[in-house]
């Protein structure tokens, strides 16, 4: 039977919310504490989503010998900090995408992983959802033949604010590492690592792209379109086209899945469940955690350094700089 393990939260913010609430309905997991540099933030998340205890210092939280896992949800320029942190302490870590602000820091992280003997993984949640696995199943029964082109797209329409996040370079703002980061995992997840990088992007007033269109090219004449803006409204939705056919299907929602093949069109259905699906990565964490591993199968310590290399390569190529950060 699995072991029941003490969850804590650092980064009392949106996407921590969303993670507690399907964090809740796991039976092996206890929501033990929250951790802000306000201790009433901390306090008030705690309250409302059933924590034992809140700490409104970090360093207090990792001290805490009872803590097993940190779910970390600040921003990404904090991410590299808090990981090590943690890790230091000897705290199991999922860390929020992007992972870190570039891959010198996401080799330290998996450095002090194995210096420490502790678990690590990014938290890219829609690695471990069954839609994902069922999209896999598809392309193994279906002789579909060789993918030859993915697109895939994240878009929205949010109001431009040079105060919010989304636009601030000192915390990593900017649609790349916030929402262009799962159109480039999709690519590099189907196809792998890309020979050739071209990109156009959009800046705003602040600095930060609110656009960007990137194509991935490689030797053997497989393409991918990758976009994401904070500028435009559009589906979430990936396209894998094969050889004999292509399967289209939405990367978040429980619409059903398209398998395209020899002219027809059949629509598998899908059921989602009542939440996103945010639990199922710390299902996977807590099985790895049981068998005593530092890095999980699925999603090891080197896709998530070959994703932040090649999240490198696109800044590089688009001219996105984070000035108070160090160069990529």
């Amino acid at each position: 039977m699995s072991k029941k393990y003490n969850w804590a939260i650092l980064g009392c913010g949106g996407i921590a919310k969303k993670f507690s609430i399907e964090l809740k309905g796991l039976s092996n997991a206890n929501l033990y504490a929250t951790a802000s540099r306000n201790l009433e933030n901390a306090q008030d998340f705690a309250s409302e989503f059933g924590f034992e205890k809140a700490y409104g210092s970090y360093q207090k939280m990792v001290e805490d010998p009872n803590v097993d896992v940190v779910y970390i949800a600040t921003p990404h320029t904090f991410h590299f900090e808090h990981t090590l942190l943690c890790l230091n302490h000897k705290k199991a870590v999922l860390c929020e995408k992007a992972f870190a602000i570039n891959s010198r820091e996401v080799k330290q992280m998996i450095a002090a992983s194995k210096a420490n003997n502790t678990f690590l993984m990014e938290a890219f949640w829609v690695a471990f959802r069954p839609k994902l696995l069922k999209v896999h199943e598809l392309i193994k029964t279906e002789n579909l033949g060789k993918l030859k082109f993915v697109r895939s797209d994240f878009m929205f329409n949010g109001e431009y604010n040079p105060k919010n996040r989304l636009y601030n370079i000192d915390l990593g703002g900017g649609s790349l590492l916030d929402i262009g980061i799962y159109p480039v995992f999709t690519a590099l997840h189907f196809l792998g690592t890309p020979n050739e990088i071209k990109t156009i992007a959009h800046f705003s007033p602040t600095g930060s792209e609110e656009t960007i269109s990137i194509i991935f090219g490689y030797k053997n004449g497989e393409m991918a379109l990758l976009n994401s803006s904070f500028d435009a409204n559009y589906k979430n939705d990936v396209d894998l086209a094969f050889e004999n056919g292509y399967i289209k299907y939405h990367r978040f929602s429980s619409e059903p899945i398209e398998l395209h093949k020899n002219d027809t069109t059949q629509l598998i259905d899908f059921d989602a469940g009542p939440n996103m699906g945010y639990q199922f990565e710390a299902i996977h964490l807590m099985e790895c955690l049981d068998n005593n591993l530092l890095e999980s199968p699925i999603l090891p310590h080197s896709f998530s350094l070959k994703l932040m290399e090649t999240l490198d390569a696109i800044r590089k190529d688009a001219g996105i700089v984070y000035p108070n950060h160090d160069s990529i």
